[in-house]
């Protein structure tokens, strides 16, 4: 493999002992004698290079646009040129019908509605600008979202542009990472891996937190390759950063991969060990920093006078950091969830646990199609440096981003809590890094028997898994599995024999290999693009490309079902009710356990446009002509589709009361709030089921005149629990003491007007 120095400031150095700079060495060779693929260690000048002249006194600077599109100069001439055309193809592709999931999860889009109307919401992440419940999350994923509809007011492409945005700055530093020690070809590799992964183009479009997690995961196994490189302490400080801030936007699932790569770095830095643990512990400072200032601050305020933390059972930020979004998700004991799952390799409302569940039919389209082969390639590049010295740049980045996809890998395949498809794109990067290491390496032994079997074996797998996974959309371009197939073993055959084919059928044949790896994945990405999504479950892929939900029932991008034997009606109703929610993606299957009401609603006989749902959640949400979007929790996972008339009655006056309305559960009031700009109440959260506000809280805001409408329906309907029982008796109060107002299929109760003397 041909690689040359860098001479970028910070990478033309070398070490020495515990890891002192020494002129003249390139860092990436220094730590250890190179591997049989690796060129010697090239030498600098024994003379400080001379700095370019200023224009005017001798031979002028480079132009700076000739600079950034000639790149680095040790690289090939053809390697900037490629990299900006990996990310403008990201950039249109990402881009390209962005605006058919208009507010794609609305419950995140009203956050950042509020948050670019009040300081204090942006702060805390509420759902309304008047400050009553936070979203279940931190809020640093909102920020650049209320940030740009601050600049740009409240629009769709306004909401998932900055989330386009990170889904390139991530190829961009999976690139960097790579380019440093494996060349601008495995970098190329890696970012168009990661582009065309179905679940990154689908999260990359969404408003979802998980799209500024995969950006700063990816930066975070960036620094701390960078610190195995030469040692230097910022570039440690620089991964705590990169982690809290991650903590920030998806709490603890930010902390996955820190054990195997604290673990590395312990290991494997190039300085000696006192000041290797000394290193760590000052990245966990920043760590702490970079995350906890605004938990401290968040803690320390009177809660009197901020919002409900929402998703919490008694107000704590920590509680709902370590209970429903820490540890719950892991052992499914999630106080206030919607519902755990099996563990152990059982079935549960989350779907199957188990070492296989990155496969299966629920996630396997998602994210798996590299997978077999990323496993293959890891294994060959640690037998590849199994030799090398305890610094090896190229082994320690094998275990940086291995170790980050084990891990994480791991804990989704066996956490019995809340899990999603989509959760999966944290894996993305890893998978992609893996791939572009290894094929590069072993290409470059392809010299040897062993390194081009391997070759074969991870072009051989690919091709064979990519077929699986097309035949289970079999109704899907049926022609495309063959041609995978085909193509991929063909490609193989080629790499078998690629010592003696000579170099133009040897490139040709990895060529193909490639073609057809990410072909399938490809063509689901190109699906994923052309279609809009909205909810709060969405999928990849085709129509059936992936389904969830325990035995007897299932769904695609829907929510779980177990039980929906007894729900039909929802499809037919969708297309009766006039929905005009968003395009299909909802499911098949209500919600667990309670589907005997079957179509899912009691105002609104909701579906999506087109209707694809079947059977939802009793009690379904309020709003003319059902519920808007996938999914069928009437209310829970998806909002109500807003008419004119219901738009006009909540407006009128609005400025008069701190809310223009209440609702239970966030979805239901997000589709309001958003579409008539003023703040509504989410009673009980996500769920409906936080005890936020209590019946005499609400009463209170009542007699003072601060709300001035409850909207019928929504959440989970009132289900089971202390904490639901809140919201329960809220509308049960409500339905009693106040004037029923009907508009079109939605309910409404005046506030201002009581039937009683309550």
């Amino acid at each position: 493999m041909t690689t040359q120095p860098d001479t970028s400031t910070g990478n033309g150095r070398g070490t020495s002992g515990a890891g002192d700079p020494s002129p003249g060495t390139d860092a990436r060779f220094a730590t250890s004698p190179a591997p049989s693929w690796c060129p010697p260690a090239p030498t600098l000048p024994s003379e400080p290079v001379r700095p370019a002249a200023a224009p005017g006194a001798g031979e002028p600077a480079r132009p700076f646009l000739h600079r950034a599109w000639r790149g680095r100069p040790e690289d090939p001439r053809w390697a900037r040129p490629a990299f900006l055309a990996l990310l403008l193809a990201t950039t249109v592709l990402y881009l390209y019908g962005l605006s058919a999931s208009g507010y794609a999860n609305s419950f995140y889009s009203a956050a950042v509605q509020a948050g670019s109307q009040s300081w204090k919401a942006f702060f805390f992440g509420s759902l309304d600008s008047a400050n009553a419940i936070t979203v279940d999350k931190p809020p640093a994923s909102l920020w650049p979202m209320a940030l740009s509809v601050r600049i740009f007011g409240l629009s769709s492409w306004a909401i998932l542009v900055p989330e386009v945005l990170m889904g390139v700055a991530t190829v961009g530093v999976l690139y960097a990472a790579l380019r440093r020690r494996f060349g601008p070809a495995a970098g190329l590799i890696a970012g168009a891996v990661l582009a065309l992964t179905p679940v990154a183009a689908l999260m990359f479009r969404f408003n979802n937190p998980d799209a500024m997690l995969a950006l700063l995961m990816t930066v975070t196994v960036y620094c701390v390759i960078r610190g195995l490189e030469d040692g230097r302490t910022r570039w440690l400080v620089w991964a705590g950063v990169a982690v809290g801030f991650a903590f920030l936007a998806k709490t603890l699932q930010a902390f996955v991969i820190l054990p195997p790569l604290a673990v590395l770095y312990a290991v494997c830095a190039p300085v000696s060990l006192r000041k290797r643990f000394a290193q760590i512990g000052l990245s966990a400072g920043a760590m702490v920093v970079a995350g906890g200032w605004w938990v401290a601050i968040v803690e320390l305020w009177p809660a009197s006078s901020r919002p409900y933390i929402g998703g919490s059972q008694n107000n704590s930020f920590l509680e709902l950091t370590f209970g429903y979004n820490g540890l719950g998700r892991i052992n499914g004991d999630e106080t206030g969830s919607v519902g755990g799952g099996g563990g152990g390799g059982g079935t549960g409302q989350w779907g199957e646990t188990g070492w296989n569940r990155m496969f299966n039919s629920e996630i396997g389209s998602q994210i798996s199609w590299l997978l077999p082969a990323a496993l293959i390639l890891l294994v060959a590049g640690l037998v590849l440096t199994r030799k090398a010295n305890r610094t090896d740049l190229t082994r320690g980045s094998f275990l940086a981003w291995g170790g980050a996809l084990l891990m994480t890998a791991l804990v989704f395949s066996y956490m019995a809590g809340i899990f999603h498809q989509y959760y999966t794109v944290a894996l993305a990067p890893y998978i992609a890094a893996v791939v572009g290491m290894g094929a590069t390496v072993l290409w470059e032994e392809r010299g040897r028997v062993w390194a081009s079997l391997t070759l074969a074996g991870a072009a051989t797998a690919s091709a064979a898994w990519g077929y699986v996974l097309l035949d289970r959309t079999s109704d899907y371009l049926p022609w495309l599995k063959w041609l995978v197939l085909v193509g991929g073993l063909t490609g193989a055959l080629g790499l078998i024999f690629v010592t003696r084919i000579g170099r133009r059928l040897a490139l040709a044949a990895a060529a193909l290999s490639f073609a057809a790896a990410i072909a399938g994945p490809t063509a689901y990405t190109l699906s994923t693009v052309n279609t809009g999504h909205s909810g709060s479950i969405v999928t990849a892929g085709p129509s059936g490309a992936s389904t969830m939900g325990g035995p007897g029932g299932g769904m695609r991008g829907g929510f779980p079902g177990g039980q929906n034997q007894q729900n039909g009606n929802g499809a037919q109703n969708g297309q009766q009710g006039g929905g005009t929610g968003g395009p299909p993606t909802g499911g098949t299957g209500g919600f667990p356990g309670q589907n005997q009401q079957g179509n899912g609603n009691t105002q609104g006989n909701g579906g999506t446009r087109g209707g694809n749902q079947q059977g939802g959640m009793p009690g379904g949400g309020p709003g003319e002509g059902g519920m808007g979007g996938g999914g069928g929790a009437g209310g829970l996972l998806n909002g109500a589709n807003v008419g004119s008339a219901a738009k006009a009655l909540l407006s009128k006056n609005a400025g008069d009361y701190t809310w223009a309305a209440a609702a239970i559960g966030s979805q239901n009031s997000a589709s309001y709030q958003l579409a008539t700009g003023k703040p509504v109440m989410a009673i009980g959260g996500f769920n409906g089921t936080d005890p936020s506000p209590t019946l005499a809280q609400f009463k209170k805001y009542v007699t003072d005149g601060k709300i001035h409408y409850f909207i019928s329906g929504g959440g989970m309907g009132g289900g089971g629990g202390a904490s639901s029982s809140a919201s329960s008796r809220i509308s049960s109060w409500v339905t009693a003491n106040f004037k029923k107002v009907t508009v079109g299929s939605a309910t409404f109760y005046d506030l201002t007007q009581s039937t009683s003397s309550n």
